[in-house]
């Protein structure tokens, strides 16, 4: 049985022959995947597939008989399971129409292939919304120190302003002083000199009475 033959017996049961063939492909990219990455996949019931090394060695070429030295190599191996052995050697029977007892593994029976495949994309799922998760915090603290150093800074232009506003008001105070002050200073200098007329006029007084005492006496 070759694939395309594979793909036609599964066809009646996957809902047609492009589903099965998908689900082939997909099934075998898997294992493949798995077995190059170093992995082990087991499904319980028909067997495993997993890498092997091969350290350097030499062998001997079957038609020369030559001496040949090989290279370090990975190879794949494939062990059938136990319940594929039983049947293939006759000691269970094939059932007659439905699946083999293959389908009917235990959960969590599958360690790599298309099992892993799902736990890898799982994961990578919960990583991306923890990722997603981080960045909308960080956003959101950005935001958080963002708005508070706009209203520091909001309330440092407040306070300039203010202080503007009572540095302009104090100089206008000084200003209006010194002009009141400026305006008394003249009237108070007027009356100085209007003093000593004052004590003139006392003087010319007393020259008075005291010529007149005279010249009664």
């Amino acid at each position: 049985m070759n694939k395309a033959q594979l793909v036609e017996a599964i066809a009646d049961k996957v809902g047609g022959r492009q589903q099965a063939a998908e689900a082939v492909d997909h099934v075998l990219d898997a294992i493949v995947r798995a077995v190059v990455a170093g992995e082990r996949v087991s499904v319980t019931g028909f067997g495993s597939f997993e890498k092997v090394d091969r350290p350097a060695r030499y062998a001997r070429n079957p038609q020369t008989g030559e001496r040949v030295r090989v290279k370090k190599t990975s190879v794949p191996r494939f062990r059938a399971g136990q319940g594929f052995k039983d049947l293939v050697s006759g000691s269970k029977k094939l059932p007659r129409g439905g699946e083999v007892s293959v389908k009917k593994a235990p959960k969590g029976s599958l360690t790599g292939g298309a099992a892993a495949t799902v736990k890898k994309a799982a994961a990578k799922k919960v990583t991306a919304k923890k990722a997603a998760a981080k960045k909308a915090t960080a956003k959101k603290t950005v935001a958080k120190k963002t708005t508070a150093a706009a209203k520091k800074t909001t309330a440092k232009k407040t306070t300039a302003k203010k202080t503007t506003a009572t540095a302009k008001t104090a100089a206008a105070k000084k200003a209006t002083a010194k002009k009141a002050t400026a305006k008394k200073a003249p009237a108070k200098k007027v009356t100085a000199k209007k003093a000593p007329a004052k004590k003139s006029t006392a003087r010319k007084t007393t020259a008075k009475k005291a010529t007149a005492r005279k010249a009664t006496s």
